[in-house]
């Protein structure tokens, strides 16, 4: 299996810190440089032992680059075009670039104008994988054990470097498949994005009732499991949000229609078309269930 001399992880939180410990503890890298915005995020991932040096993005990081055999970025996909454009100059002529990014057609894009003669060794990906929680603090090297990852290449994208990233995602467990940029967009907007805009919108109704305390303190654990996904990094979603917009937006609108096709039921006291709906729903439901081994992803 692939083995990693150097692995540079740029954003060590919950998916980059996952997956420098799965790269580590599996032997697939020798070695992992962190890089990141906030100074006691590195310091916790380097006490944990997620990374093995550590910088933050004001000190001399990309001196690291030069021998880098494998760049992983894991920001906040609003900060991609700016971190492309400072790995770009820097990067080894062997080292290969992927990414996690939730949307793909815009990291994509920016690669494509800001990689030059480095893209065909950037694999773009995006592991089906997460909790609500943020940070290094929140990293474990079983995140993607058993979990999807897609990857996006290109038709420049060179053969060994998709191999060689498909083989790392192998190591951490996960099970790789591929998909075109904007078909993954499309498919994680209904799945994704749209039940975290979902999430925040009820929470945000919520605590804008005259009476929010007293619907938070009835709330059960319907509401809870329901809204689990309002706890994820605010700051993240807006990007993911923004970047993949025209999907969203057109989910949004199908589902604003299956409300208004609700709504409609209810002022006509139909019973009988509201549990068709509701039952066709549970079944959907149920087979999806029975089919997947893995959890949702955040």
């Amino acid at each position: 299996m692939v083995r990693i001399g150097k692995l540079v992880v740029i954003g060590v939180g919950l998916i980059g810190g996952s997956f420098a410990l799965a790269m580590k503890r599996s032997g697939g890298a020798e070695s992992v440089v962190g890089v990141g915005r906030g100074r006691s995020n590195i310091e916790a991932a380097h006490r944990l032992g997620i990374v093995d040096r550590g910088f933050v993005l004001d000190d001399a990081w990309t001196a690291e680059l030069g021998d880098a055999d494998l760049v992983f970025l894991a920001p906040p996909v609003g900060q991609m075009p700016s971190l492309l454009a400072a790995i770009a100059p820097h990067l080894g002529l062997q080292t290969l670039i992927t990414d996690a990014g939730s949307t793909k057609q815009d990291v994509v894009a920016a690669a494509r104008t800001l990689l030059g003669s480095a893209l065909p060794r950037f694999v773009p990906g995006h592991p089906i994988a997460g909790t609500e929680h943020s940070g290094a603090t929140a990293a474990f090297d079983a995140l993607f054990r058993d979990k999807q990852v897609v990857l996006t290449p290109l038709l420049e994208t060179d053969a060994t470097a998709l191999t060689r990233v498909a083989e790392c995602w192998t190591r951490c467990g996960a099970t790789v498949r591929r998909l075109d940029p904007a078909r993954h967009d499309a498919i994680l907007s209904a799945v994704s994005h749209l039940p975290h805009t979902l999430a925040f919108a009820l929470i945000a109704d919520l605590a804008a009732r005259a009476d929010a305390n007293d619907c938070f303190d009835l709330a059960g654990t319907g509401l809870r499991d329901f809204t689990r996904l309002a706890s994820s990094h605010p700051g993240m979603w807006r990007d993911i949000c923004l970047a993949n917009r025209d999907a969203l937006r057109r989910d949004l609108a199908s589902y604003r229609d299956r409300l208004q096709r609700i709504d409609a039921l209810l002022d006509a006291r139909d019973g009988e078309a509201l549990l068709a709906l509701f039952t066709r729903a549970h079944s959907a439901r149920d087979a999806w269930v029975e089919r997947q081994s893995g959890g949702d992803e955040v």
